[in-house]
């Protein structure tokens, strides 16, 4: 009904003139005294002809509107075989359309290319800083001292941020290197924890953690950049002599087996908490919440690129805390998926 309405009003002028046409001739006939009979009937067959016009013509203009509805639906990048143009004024709209699709199909390729650009020197520029904090990590630990002790995390710190700067860039390039396979859960939590003895064992802070024996489907390097930043966290807030628990339990379990079809792996604190204003709002892009205001180092980017991460290796990554009754970053896994490689 909104298309008709839409093509009559588009063609009331025609329509109008027609009508206005068919009063001047039938008024002349009276004015000369002609039978009027012999004007409205002819008046009468061609509104007949123009109606039958008008719905055919109705037909082919329902016909492009469906069509340019179709092209509506699609990228620029292909906007193509639009409708035939039935009017100069058709060719000009397309011939514009056309011009602005290449312009921005140019636009975009340099956009690209100056971002893989960007992601090129970065990627070069960590390989080269690793070599001094390499450097700087051996001097350090030969170094017995306090200072040094100190000067180590704050080295540990930098290589934290190299990795989150690259993982950053690399979310949104093109040439994301997933590589799906079956990895043992317990390996990636491992490789966590030895990244981090040493902040535990200065800390003094106890790990309750009994290898699981699973398996799930993902990518084992951006699955463990996802398990170290939540166990960083979970170390940066947890006061010394505090407690971190590592464990894994079945989310849903199949109806017709007792193997649980979803895996869900947490990190369990007993740091500061979060209020219950900040908890919805902790894996958006920069929020830092009120331990933010605290810790004025916070950025709001490590759990942001979490559940960036997550969502593209197909996991949930959900968040359950109190302030002053520590913290549980849960990640679910769904075992029933097809394997990748």
């Amino acid at each position: 009904m909104r298309f008709l309405g839409d093509y009559l009003a588009k063609r009331i002028k025609p329509i109008l003139v027609f009508f206005v046409f068919a009063v001047i001739f039938c008024g002349s006939f009276l004015l000369y005294r002609v039978p009027v009979e012999a004007a409205v009937y002819p008046s009468f067959i061609c509104v007949l002809a123009g109606m039958v016009i008008l719905a055919l013509d109705a037909r082919k203009a329902y016909k492009k509107h469906i069509r340019l509805q179709e092209l509506l639906a699609l990228s620029s990048e292909l906007l193509s075989d639009f409708p035939e143009p039935a009017t100069m004024e058709d060719e000009d709209y397309q011939a514009i359309i056309g011009m602005l699709r290449d312009e921005r199909i140019q636009r975009q390729n340099r956009s690209e290319e100056r971002f893989s650009e960007m992601i090129e020197y970065y990627t070069i520029w960590a390989h080269q800083i690793k070599t001094p904090i390499a450097s700087m990590r051996l001097q350090l630990q030969n170094d017995g001292s306090d200072a040094a002790r100190h000067l180590l995390e704050d080295l540990f710190r930098i290589e934290q941020y190299v990795e989150m700067v690259l993982c950053y860039l690399r979310l949104d390039s093109n040439s994301t290197d997933y590589v799906f396979r079956e990895v043992p859960l317990d390996d990636v939590i491992r490789a966590a924890l030895k990244k981090y003895a040493a902040m535990f064992i200065r800390k003094k802070i106890a790990l309750q953690y009994e290898p699981a024996g699973v398996t799930v489907t993902t990518d084992e390097k951006w699955l463990l950049f996802v398990v170290e930043q939540v166990l960083s966290n979970a170390v940066k807030y947890t006061p010394e002599g505090g407690s971190i628990m590592i464990g894994t339990g079945g989310v849903k379990t199949d109806e017709s087996s007792e193997v649980p079809t979803e895996v869900s792996l947490f990190i369990r604190d007993t740091g500061i908490g979060i209020a219950s204003e900040d908890l919805p709002r902790i894996f958006e892009k920069g929020y830092t919440g009120r331990a933010g205001r605290i810790d004025m180092k916070a950025s709001g980017i490590g759990l942001y690129l979490c559940r960036r991460i997550s969502r593209n290796l197909g996991h949930g990554i959900r968040a359950e805390s109190a302030p002053g009754r520590g913290t549980v970053i849960r990640i679910d896994f769904d075992r029933r998926k097809p394997e990748f490689e």
